[in-house]
């Protein structure tokens, strides 16, 4: 159910920035696996699937989106593509979720691969990196999710009124 007041819209954003945080802490623990590949694997799969989730929350499934009215309709392509990560009405794909891994965190990625490999310190170092990371790209994809869907509700009261 799509939020219909700037104050479920809040209620939204709490909820969605509360499993963000969760998954940001599995994304660390992979981080600890001296196996290579583990911890991206396990990124990747978080994100396919916390991103679809947080555009539920939000209103901006690609089904709800098909939805809306036209002009609404135009607000969410419009706004969506202004927006640096821009995953909403998108298909959410491995290689979108890790080009934008590498978009957003490329030097941290980079250094926690490299640290990962240094006993104990390294193992520290990689989680809070994959914590980090990971955290910032969820509450970044729902800051955006949050102004699309204040728009939303904001051109709602307006047609409506």
């Amino acid at each position: 159910m799509a939020p219909t007041t700037l104050a479920d819209l809040d209620k939204t954003r709490k909820a969605c920035q509360g499993m963000v945080s969760r998954r940001a802490l599995l994304s660390a623990s992979a981080a600890v696996v001296p196996i290579p590949g583990v911890d991206i694997s396990t990124d990747v799969a978080i994100l396919l699937q916390l991103i679809p989730k947080i555009n539920e929350q939000f209103g901006l499934s690609a089904e709800q989106i098909d939805a809306l009215s036209p002009e609404l309709k135009k607000i969410v392509v419009v706004g969506g593509a202004s927006f640096g990560i821009g995953l909403l009405g998108k298909v959410i794909t491995p290689s979108r979720v890790i080009q934008l891994l590498q978009k957003l965190g490329a030097k941290k990625l980079a250094g926690k691969y490299a640290a990962k490999y240094i006993p104990l310190a390294g193992a520290v170092i990689s989680s809070t990196i994959s914590f980090v990371v990971l955290r910032k790209v969820g509450n970044q994809h729902i800051d955006e999710c949050y102004q699309i869907a204040k728009q939303l509700i904001e051109a709602k009261h307006i047609e409506h009124a």
